[in-house]
């Protein structure tokens, strides 16, 4: 094998010692936090290693003929103590790491990238499947089996199982080589984010902030040790309502200009070498497993199949977005007019403007909105709404191991009280936590030696409020926690047998349908009508309100559309390349962008040098928020057409086709089984404004 850990297993004291390694008893068998030191890491992570090894050897080893349950039901079962490892290690990682968390995952990215190398790779073990694939047909094979071994096939082959020896040595060295980089890639990016901030100096400096955003600006400044200091940081829930409110120009420039350089500054952080790499690797890998490109390799096992599929989507969605964002430019051009100012809008006014033209226009003031709009009757929101959807009830657990303060926990149930599984909330953003927002599972479901129910949580960094006061949300942050829920729904409902189709593991332009149609009840009104609750008054969000945010969802959505598109289409030609050596990223992005027209005024919602998606799971995979959109906007017609946006038959279809079902069927016929057809674009635009 070609891991670089050393196959003897730690003594058997020693691993009796390692939480990491003994069985947990705690509650639900959540990881036991306290107990584990960064210590424990590197022994637990070879014990694992060497234990999967062994499991490994023994299948690819086997005498006997190939079976469905010596192969690949073995193959399921294997690595299960690496996965346990694995998900406490990254999980935190993400959420609340260190410096010595990130040595170690320096260490360990390219070891497990050797072991995961040296599975795939495996002629032995290889052929074992592929004799089960060829004879698939005559093995009386379960649907969700047949499936399984399709999966498992694809997967092998995609990994370079078919590939000569003198390829797969390369192949492996080119997967640990890259493993390597996106961790660096990835920690470079923490550490711009938590080396800049913007301290705010006496009242001029919050000209334009509520008093809720000067308040959550202060709790930031305190959390960070300047008690008495309003600081704004590169968190995405500080410094764009910062970009949105201030009336400072200087310091929105300021902020705007530190916040699209993460990853672009001269020294150890800067990313721009290390992209250049990483794409040049992945024109290599394209080229070994017999593509043009890494984007023709990276598509070929997705709904959209090749990049002219890719290319027909995001070439109709990108005009429209450009007429409308032009369009809304020269509205906020004369408003900078009607106020005296003789400056062309800049990338770091637009939100500014945006908010005035928003207010102006439909009466809607952001400051008038967060009020109403309370983390924990947000989250109540959410849990009701799968409640109403699906049945099921969460309970807190207050007497269960956490990994940080800020970490809440609950239980979830079905409608008979019977155990689906934990949900973990990590609402608040802090200097250890990446940026962004997320799902992940500290265990998945599966059916193999039990009904094994899942863990899973929700990561954000939301601003937190001054002390004692309840957490407000923007409406675009109440969406996130849809969204994330949403993914989380996906996790927690899955019901297979077999852990590789579980959950989330669907394909990457199908996975972003149960999170982004989870985020249509937010704006709904009977979700509102309950949950919009004012954090002073105890008023529901009056019927005006309501109206007022209804007609203002399509507000600003060129400049949106636009932010998000140049990202897909940069992210699409940057892996169509056939030859990167030498690749300057962002002379590339820049002449990319001007092709495209790309707006000055706007920038990408993630230019290269921090576009974390595509340097790690995402690459040429960008567009699938929109592609899994032009799904979502028509699947929730489906209830509008049942006349009951919580019609119980048309959510059991949800539930059993599309949460529930994990990769149990190729995605198209998983949608089409829901909604009785394929989608149609139509509701994209429409939900756009773009049509």
């Amino acid at each position: 094998m070609a891991s670089k850990i050393p196959a003897k297993r730690t003594g058997a004291r020693k691993a009796s010692g390692n939480p990491l390694l003994s069985r947990w008893s705690t509650p639900f068998r959540i990881a036991p936090f306290s107990r584990i030191t960064d210590e424990h890491y590197l022994p637990a992570f070879a014990t694992a290693i060497a234990r999967h090894r062994e499991e490994i050897e023994a299948i690819s080893g086997n005498p006997s003929r190939p079976t469905f349950a010596n192969t690949i039901r073995a193959l399921e079962k294997s690595g299960a103590l690496l996965d346990r490892v694995a998900e406490v290690f990254f999980n935190l990682t993400g959420t609340d790491t260190s410096n010595a968390l990130q040595a170690i995952e320096r260490e360990m990215a390219p070891r497990l990238a050797d072991h995961r190398s040296a599975i795939f790779l495996d002629g032995a073990l290889f052929a074992r499947i592929a004799n089960l694939f060829d004879r698939r047909e005559h093995l009386k094979l379960t649907e969700e089996e047949a499936r399984v071994l399709e999966r498992t096939h694809t997967n092998f082959v995609r990994a370079g199982a078919k590939l000569g020896a003198k390829q797969k040595k390369r192949l492996s060295k080119i997967c640990t080589r890259l493993a390597e980089l996106i961790t660096e890639f990835h920690q470079n990016i923490l550490a711009d984010e938590q080396s800049w901030r913007l301290v705010l100096d006496g009242r001029r400096d919050l000209d334009g902030l509520s008093p809720a955003l000067a308040a959550a600006a202060a709790r930031t400044g305190s959390d960070l040790g300047l008690e008495g200091k309003h600081v704004i940081t590169l968190s995405r829930s500080s410094v764009e309502p910062f970009l949105q409110f201030s009336a400072r120009r200087d310091l929105r420039e300021e902020a705007y200009k530190a916040w699209i350089k993460r990853g672009e500054n001269a020294g150890k952080t800067d990313n721009r070498k290390i992209a250049a790499e990483i794409i040049a690797l992945r024109v290599e890998w394209a080229r070994l497993m017999g593509f043009e490109t890494f984007a023709d390799y990276s598509l070929a096992d997705t709904m959209a199949k090749t990049p002219a599929a890719v290319q027909g989507l995001l070439g109709r969605v990108w005009p429209a977005a450009l007429a409308q964002a032009q369009k809304e430019r020269k509205a906020l051009e004369a408003l900078a007019r009607s106020e005296g100012e003789n400056f062309t809008i800049a990338a770091w006014d637009w939100r500014y403007y945006a908010e005035k033209e928003r207010r102006a226009r439909y009466d809607l003031d952001d400051a008038e909105i967060r009020p109403y709009l309370q983390l924990d009757k947000i989250i109540e929101a959410a849990f009701d709404t799968a409640s109403r959807l699906f049945g099921l009830t969460f309970e807190v657990l207050s007497d269960v191991p956490r990994y940080h303060p800020d970490v809440r926990v609950w239980e979830v149930m079905d409608r008979k009280g019977a155990h689906v599984g934990v949900f973990i909330g990590d609402y608040f953003a802090r200097p250890s936590k990446r940026s962004g927002a997320w799902m992940s599972s500290f265990r998945g479901q599966h059916k193999l030696g039990g009904n094994v129910r899942p863990i899973v949580v929700n990561v954000m960094n939301f601003a937190r409020s001054a002390e004692g006061e309840p957490a407000l949300l923007s409406f675009d942050d109440a969406n996130t926690l849809f969204h994330e829920f949403g993914h989380g729904l996906h996790g927690l409902l899955s019901d297979v047998t077999y852990p590789s189709i579980a959950g989330t593991s669907v394909s990457r332009d199908f996975v972003e349908l149960p999170s982004q149609l989870f985020e249509h009840w937010l704006s709904r009104p009977e979700v509102l009508k309950r949950f919009a609750v004012h954090s002073k008054t105890g008023k529901a969000m009056p019927d005006r309100l309501l109206q007022r945010l209804e007609a203002a969802r399509k507000f600003n959505q060129g400049f949106q559309t636009v932010e998000f598109t140049a990202s897909a289409l940069v992210d699409m030609e940057l892996h169509a390349l056939r030859d990167a050596n030498g690749l300057d990223v962002s002379a590339f992005e820049k002449a990319a962008l001007e092709r495209i027209g790309m707006p000055a005024e706007i920038s990408m919602r993630h230019r290269i040098p921090h576009f974390m998606h595509i340097m790690g799971g995402y690459a040429a995979g960008y567009y699938s928020y929109l592609w899994s959109e032009v799904m979502d906007a028509d699947a929730f017609a489906a209830f509008v057409e049942a006349g009951d946006i919580f019609d119980s038959k048309t959510a059991g279809r949800l539930r059993e086709f599309i949460y529930a079902a994990g990769n149990r069927r190729d995605p198209l016929d998983a949608y089409v089984a829901f909604r009785g057809r394929p989608p149609t674009i139509n509701g994209l635009l429409k939900k756009r404004g773009l049509l």
